[in-house]
């Protein structure tokens, strides 16, 4: 049987052991889509990323989740960008590579410092946004998360938005309040099945520009996600939308600290821009990642 090489690969992090990891396997081709969720089993990280094709600075790539496939998934495309430059996957000095999906094209930024690949920045699906749900469902969110309305920021939106997944987005008064929740899981799938989410992900301010958050996703098999690239693109646009945040030019930049509670503290780096009608149309998210060792599977 043929080898399969792939590495790991610490998203959202300067260094080894912090972030949210994931998987890319660098040589998929010809794999189907069976043989990539059996893989990404085996590998039993949150993501997995696969390289399904190589033509210069165009890479196709599919996201798979233990339980099954995603059409996006943000910290593996930025781990996967660097990643590519890194191990000379990619021509030399690159800057501007193209992900494709089975659904788009995704390009994706690199940064450099001192001759070196510093950072990553990819876009994601087009910000879409639901109605909100009823009051109620918010109520039973909180309750499944650990928490009451008491602790609900008012000032902030809650609602349902996508970029690559659709998440619930729940608003809290602090950080301290968000790192206290202890989410009865089967309570939260629940509620994440009724509103037909695949994450439920709880925010506080920091400051004007940068948040705290956590990411839970039972209905995925990820009681909770480090560091979650999809889901704080798509809050960035719900925040863009909202106007709650100071915007410059056309364009928002915020940032936002994940990881902690779990001891794996990342940092996403968000970019809303805005349409000439004063809508968010497009995000990026980027940040650090490092490669944390290579290998094969037989």
């Amino acid at each position: 049987m043929a080898r399969i090489p792939y590495a790991l690969v610490d998203a959202f992090a300067p260094a080894p052991g912090a972030g949210n990891r994931v998987a890319i396997v660098l040589d998929a081709r010809g794999m189907s889509p069976e043989e990539m969720q059996r893989v990404a089993k085996r590998l039993a990280l949150p993501e997995t990323a696969f390289l399904t094709e190589r033509r210069g600075a165009a890479f196709g790539v599919r996201f798979f989740t233990p339980s099954g496939e995603v059409e996006f998934s943000g910290h593996a495309a930025v781990a996967l960008g660097l990643t590519l430059v890194r191990l000379g996957l990619a021509p030399e000095g690159a800057t501007r590579l193209y992900l494709h999906t089975p659904t788009e094209a995704l390009p994706v930024e690199v940064e450099y410092e001192g001759g070196e690949p510093r950072k990553a920045r990819v876009r994601g699906p087009t910000p879409r946004f639901r109605d909100l749900p009823p009051f109620a469902a918010l109520r039973a969110a909180l309750e499944a998360l650990g928490t009451d309305e008491r602790y609900l920021h008012r000032g902030l939106p809650y609602g349902i938005a996508y970029t690559g997944l659709w998440s619930l987005f729940v608003p809290l008064v602090a950080p301290g309040v968000v790192d206290a929740l202890e989410p009865e899981m089967p309570a939260l799938a629940e509620v994440s099945r009724r509103l037909e989410v695949a994450t439920v992900h709880a925010y506080a301010p920091m400051g004007p520009r940068s948040f705290y958050a956590r990411d839970f996703a039972p209905l995925l098999g990820i009681p909770e996600d480090p560091v979650t690239g999809s889901a704080n693109a798509a809050l960035g646009a719900l925040l863009a939308r909202a106007g709650v945040v100071p915007r410059r030019e056309g364009e928002v930049r915020l940032t936002v600290y994940q990881g902690h509670r779990l001891g794996n503290p990342g940092v996403v780096e968000v970019l809303v821009e805005y349409s000439p009608t004063g809508l968010p149309y497009a995000v990026q998210i980027g940040g650090e990642a490092v490669v944390v060792a290579t290998g094969d599977l037989a």
